[in-house]
């Protein structure tokens, strides 16, 4: 392990600044649940990222990308740039239960969008989480990638 690794079970956010935002929008479930029955495209549309490393298990919100939160801050110009550039309206954050790491991570990059002005692409926290979308029903876990049952109960 390098001198810069943290151990697995470290905080991980101590080393980044406090978001300025402490209360980022948010998005529910059924909200998302609708663009994506409507046809609205994770990766085009909008962004759906993932931040869970070591507790990525269970599966995922289809179309998702797994960012872990641990080097996400570093990152946040970068991703508004690709983000921005392709026009993406919404980027929706999540975690096991987004109250701590998709609220983060939703919270630093709206610091970073309002920073550059923009007003054309949102950051929204998934209220509850991906344990809260497994945990919804048939209609959610439908619309799950690698969807195991048992991880949820």
């Amino acid at each position: 392990m390098s001198s810069t690794a943290l151990p697995p079970d470290s905080p991980w956010d101590p080393a980044y600044p406090v978001a300025k935002n402490q209360n980022p929008s948010t998005i529910t479930r059924s909200e998302v649940l609708k663009m994506l029955r409507e046809g609205k495209q994770p990766g085009k549309d909008f962004v759906l990222v993932d931040l869970r490393r070591e507790d990525r298990t269970g599966g995922t919100i289809r179309g998702s990308i797994n960012l872990p939160a641990q080097g996400l801050y570093p990152t946040v110009p970068t991703l508004y740039t690709m983000f921005a550039t392709a026009k993406i309206g919404s980027v929706i954050w999540y975690c096991g239960s987004s109250q701590h790491r998709g609220l983060r991570g939703a919270a630093w990059m709206d610091d970073y969008i309002k920073a550059q002005g923009d007003s054309s692409l949102r950051s929204l926290v998934l209220l509850e989480g991906i344990r809260g979308w497994a945990n919804a029903g048939a209609e959610y876990t439908a619309f799950m990638d690698e969807y195991e049952e048992d991880a949820w109960r």
